[in-house]
């Protein structure tokens, strides 16, 4: 089942083109990623999908049906541009963004409470916003849209001003809300979260669609095809040295990688290893998606 999806959808302003024929949908229960450089239309596509503003071309489902003010309360959204009442108690105010959201009071203190905790926030609990830091003030945000328990949860550069220990507890929470059933999409420029967060990835450049699928496909689909190989001894080397189909060996301080020649296969290489030296360890050597995110927007300037 899709929770949303995407279907040929254009938008431009003033005549130049910030969305265009842009198909893609996610599937319930999974952490979606939303890449791209700034001006890739990442966070115009979120204000389509949340009805803000509407497609010149195209059609947007979410839930399976055009987006109603019903199914409205049933997203949770921490826009790119924060907005919290600064001169509301953290407590008082996540409870109150609860109640617009159609949650009944108990139900929003209990929820504000246990989220507040999750975040070792409680101790501020009775703190106005303006009187925090600006990362916990990115926390209460992240907790101010999910504080409903929404099915959808659409999060624009969560990450934004976290130290490392705030954005751990931030993605600890990411993956709770995916593990017990919420669909997440993720708008990052940050990748090395966007890799270990995401089942699945759309990114766009200059309003256009690049890259679209599993990060393991992705990466898969970048890769040098080549071995990363650990040796129990270092003569395991020499072994490398006489098998044929090698093109290329790299040698670093505790391994070595191997660049088979055209048409030869990594695993018929592997096995050849085994049979010849003792492993400790080995790996497909794969780009991180930084490395396809930079080499996919240079190849589009020097196109």
């Amino acid at each position: 089942m899709h929770t949303v999806e995407f279907e040929s959808v254009s938008k431009s302003f003033a005549e130049k083109d910030i969305i265009e024929d842009i198909s893609f949908s996610v599937r319930s229960g999974e952490i979606f990623g939303l890449l791209g450089p700034n001006g890739a239309g990442k966070t115009t596509l979120i204000r389509l999908l949340l009805d803000i503003i509407r497609p010149d071309v195209g059609e947007i489902r979410v839930f399976g049906d055009f987006l109603s003010s019903a199914a409205k309360d049933r997203i949770g959204y921490l826009p790119e541009e924060r907005g919290l009442y600064r001169k509301m108690k953290l407590l008082e105010m996540l409870v109150y963004l609860a109640q617009l959201k159609g949650m009944p009071k108990k139900q929003a203190q209990l929820n504000a409470e246990s989220l507040l905790k999750s975040l070792e926030l409680y101790e501020h609990r009775n703190k106005k916003v303006e009187e925090l830091s600006k990362g916990m003030q990115q926390q209460i945000q992240f907790l101010s849209a999910i504080i409903h328990n929404p099915e959808l949860v659409i999060l624009d550069e969560p990450f934004s001003g976290l130290d490392p220990l705030s954005t751990k507890a931030v993605k600890a929470r990411i993956l709770e809300l995916r593990n017990s059933g919420k669909t997440v999409v993720l708008s990052t420029h940050m990748m090395e979260h966007a890799q270990t967060l995401c089942n699945r990835i759309l990114m766009l450049n200059k309003g256009k669609r690049v890259l679209y699928g599993t990060v393991d496909e992705i990466r898969r689909e970048h890769g040098k095809n080549s071995l990363i190989v650990e040796f129990v001894e270092k003569e395991g080397l020499n072994a490398i040295r006489e098998i044929s189909g090698i093109r290329k060996i790299t040698e670093y301080e505790k391994s070595v990688e191997i660049f088979p020649e055209e048409g030869v296969n990594t695993q018929i290489l592997l096995k050849e290893l085994i049979h010849r030296a003792e492993i400790l360890c080995f790996e497909q050597s794969l780009p991180s998606l930084n490395e396809i995110f930079i080499e996919t927007v240079e190849s589009a300037v020097n196109e």
